[in-house]
């Protein structure tokens, strides 16, 4: 068997187990932010600087509309961090950067 056809069998088998998943999926983010809305504290770790941040509204003619607040930030343990507050449901979510 190749190399890419046993891959293929442990991402299989792994799907079966249910250990499988979403790809950088959200996780909720526990954000406590300045007067502006932009993020202070990002799960009780301080934000030393705010490098971007961006906006995303879409399918706001559907009954699942997008509105979020991207930021991108580096806590002070210098790791870099995605996160952004759904408009929509009004909380806070993190990803990888």
């Amino acid at each position: 068997m190749s190399a890419a056809g046993e891959a293929h069998v442990v991402r299989v088998d792994a799907v079966r187990r249910g250990v499988a998943g979403r790809l950088n999926a959200p996780r909720p983010a526990l954000v406590e932010t300045a007067v502006g809305g932009e993020p202070r504290l990002v799960d009780r770790e301080l934000v030393v600087v705010v490098r971007e941040e961006w906006r995303v509204v879409d399918r706001w003619w559907t009954d699942d509309p997008v509105d979020r607040r991207y930021f991108e930030v580096v806590l002070e343990s210098g790791r870099n961090a995605c996160v952004y507050r759904d408009g929509e449901r009004r909380c806070w979510f993190t990803q990888r950067a």
